[in-house]
């Protein structure tokens, strides 16, 4: 079983170029990670559950409503593109993915274009993960509707998958429309689009019709829902055998790996503190043993 890991990556933690050449150099598969734009101080959106992708800080931010809190990471989230794009140039095997970027509250073709040139950095060893997201306050400061966020999502992808591919682009659906363009540079390799969310009939029918696989945050109910995923990908005349599922931002032992082995998981993503140097190295180490 691959691993990777994960990490809430800020202006205060273990620069992220130098987290990807450290994780290569161990022997893990993969670094993906998390996005948030900004966090309006005014939220009346329940805090997500902070565990999955690592919110271990200290220090919390306390919205005007008084009652929600966040780990202080979630407002200093770096660019995950740009960080991504920086450890590309140091390593050479590493698989380099996002987990998640908030899609719908970001413009396709800009950043179609930015991920085919991340493509291009790490010799195509670049996963988009991608989600739907869960801040109401933060969607809204990108003028996203929340009631049909997820129709945005689908044809930001769509359209993503026609600039990557096509020699003459072109997309026109509700939210999304452009004319026939040129738009290079290509990805230098298939660019797998792994969807996060709670498991669903919503989710799988989106991820059968136009993703490569799953990202399960935290993994909870997986041998459940696996069946579902599969009836999913047949009903959209696809191969079950073929879909991707990761799960994401797990603390391991021994007998969830060895769980998750039996269940045919390929690869699981670790998380990791959003912390400094001198404490996200030795659970990195630790995390290491587990390496097979």
């Amino acid at each position: 079983m691959r691993l990777g890991i994960t990490m809430f990556a800020t202006d205060r933690t273990m620069p992220v170029h130098e987290l990807a050449v450290a994780a290569e150099e161990r022997g893990f598969a993969s670094l993906y990670l998390p996005e948030h734009t900004h966090i309006p101080i005014a939220r009346t959106t329940p805090a997500a559950a902070t565990g999955a992708a690592g919110g271990t800080g200290a220090a919390t931010l306390r919205g005007s409503n008084g009652d929600q809190t966040l780990p202080e990471e979630y407002a200093r989230t770096l660019d995950p593109l740009i960080a991504l794009a920086a450890a590309a140039v140091l390593t050479s095997r590493i698989t380099l993915g996002t987990g998640i970027c908030l899609l719908a509250q970001r413009e396709p073709i800009v950043t179609a274009k930015a991920v085919a040139t991340l493509s291009q950095l790490s010799g195509g060893r670049f996963v988009f993960g991608a989600g739907y997201g869960w801040n109401v306050e933060e969607a809204a400061g990108h003028g996203v509707s929340w009631a049909t966020r997820r129709d945005l999502v689908r044809e930001n992808i769509l359209a993503m998958r026609e600039l990557w591919t096509a020699e003459e682009a072109t997309y026109k659906g509700e939210f999304v429309r452009f004319e026939p363009s040129w738009a290079w540079p290509k990805p230098a390799a298939r660019v797998p689009v792994l969807l996060g969310g709670a498991a669903g009939p919503k989710l799988f029918a989106a991820i059968a019709e136009y993703g490569d696989g799953w990202l399960p945050i935290g993994g909870a109910g997986i041998r459940e829902a696996l069946p579902t995923l599969a009836q999913a990908y047949e009903s959209a005349g696809r191969d079950p055998s073929t879909v991707t599922v990761i799960p994401f931002g797990t603390l391991p032992t021994p007998e969830k790996l060895e769980y998750y082995a039996s269940l045919g998981i390929e690869e699981v993503v670790l998380r990791l503190p959003s912390a400094a140097r001198d404490r996200v190295l030795p659970v990195l180490d630790e995390f290491g043993g587990y390496l097979g």
